[in-house]
C-alpha cells in the first residue's frame, strides 16, 4: 500500500483566557491615553469659546454705558449708595452763549439779574435737529449742588418752540450763576444702569438701561419706566464715581462679573474719564 505523502494533523489552538485579559487591559490603556489626548483640547476650546461669550456680552455693555457717559452733562453722574446703579443727564447740544452786546449794541444776552427768556449762541447749534423743543431743558453751570443742581431744577428751564439754533427761547427763568466760560448745555432726559441680579437663574441676572423717564431731585432706584436689557448673566457688578476737581478730570469705574451656568465667569473693568468742567 502506498504510504500518504501528507504531513501528520497539527493540532490548532486559540487565545488562551490569559491572552485575552491581557489585550482588553492594554486596549482600555490605549484608549483611556487616546480619550485624554482628544479631550483635554476639546474642552479647552469649549472653555475658550465660552469665556469669549461671556466677555463679549460684558464688553459690549460696557462700551454702551461709556457712549453714554461721555455724552453726560458735566457734574451730573450719580451713583446708588450700594454701587447698582448708575444715573446721569443726557446731553444733546451744548455752546456759548453771548454775554457781552456787540460793538454796534446788537446781540442777545443772557442776563443774569433779572428774569430772562431768551439769549444769543456763539454760532449755531450743531445738533438743533435732535432738540426736542418744548421738553429739552437749557442747562448753565451745573454744580450738582445747593443752587446749581440740574436734577432740582435750581439751573435749567424749558426750551420754547420759538427757538433757533442761534437763538435760544425758555421759559421765563432767572439763571442763580453764570458761567466762567459762557457756556450752556441742553439735556433732554436722564439716562440710568442698574444691575438685577436677585433672581436665582444665572441667566436672568441682568444689567438694565432706563430711559425716557422724568428728571427727580432724588435718585429713582431703578426708574420705574424705560427699561432695556443690556446683558444677561450678570453676577456682580460695582459702579464707582471720583467727581474730580477744577483741575482735574473725573473718573467713573465700571465693574461687571458675567458668568452663566456652568459657573465659568469673567471679570471685566472699564474706567472712563469725564470732562466736568461746567
Amino acid at each position: 500500500m502506498a504510504k500518504h505523502l501528507y504531513p501528520p494533523h497539527q493540532s490548532q489552538r486559540g487565545f488562551t483566557l490569559i491572552e485575552m485579559i491581557i489585550v482588553i487591559v492594554v486596549g482600555g490603556i490605549v484608549a483611556g491615553i487616546t480619550t485624554q489626548v482628544l479631550t483635554q483640547p476639546i474642552n479647552a476650546y469649549i472653555d475658550s469659546t465660552r469665556r469669549a461669550t461671556l466677555t463679549a456680552t460684558a464688553d459690549s455693555a460696557l462700551k454702551r454705558m461709556q457712549r453714554d457717559i461721555r455724552r453726560a452733562l458735566p457734574n451730573s453722574i450719580r451713583i446708588s449708595a450700594d454701587g447698582r446703579t448708575l444715573e446721569l443727564l443726557h446731553l444733546v447740544d451744548g455752546g456759548r452763549y453771548r454775554s457781552q452786546l456787540a460793538s454796534d449794541g446788537s446781540g442777545n444776552i443772557l442776563d443774569f439779574s433779572l428774569t430772562d427768556t431768551s439769549f444769543d449762541a456763539l454760532g449755531p447749534l450743531q445738533y438743533f435737529a435732535d432738540i426736542s423743543l418744548g421738553s429739552d431743558r437749557v442747562v448753565v453751570y451745573p454744580l450738582n449742588s445747593v443752587g446749581s443742581d440740574p436734577y432740582a431744577g435750581d439751573n435749567t428751564s424749558i426750551i420754547s418752540n420759538t427757538s433757533t439754533a442761534t437763538n435760544i427761547v425758555f421759559s421765563a427763568f432767572q439763571f442763580p450763576f453764570s458761567s466762567p466760560q459762557q457756556r450752556f448745555f441742553i439735556i433732554d432726559t436722564p439716562i440710568s444702569y442698574a444691575c438685577d441680579i436677585s433672581a436665582t437663574a444665572a441667566k436672568d441676572k441682568v444689567l438694565m438701561r432706563y430711559d425716557g423717564y422724568a428728571i427727580q431731585a432724588a435718585q429713582p432706584l431703578p426708574p420705574a419706566s424705560g427699561n432695556a436689557i443690556q446683558a444677561n448673566f450678570i453676577s456682580d457688578c460695582t459702579f464707582r464715581y471720583n467727581a474730580g476737581s477744577s483741575t482735574r478730570a473725573g473718573l467713573v469705574s465700571l465693574e461687571l462679573v458675567v458668568a452663566d451656568e456652568t459657573g465659568e465667569s469673567v471679570r471685566l473693568l472699564h474706567q472712563i474719564h469725564v470732562d466736568n468742567q461746567p
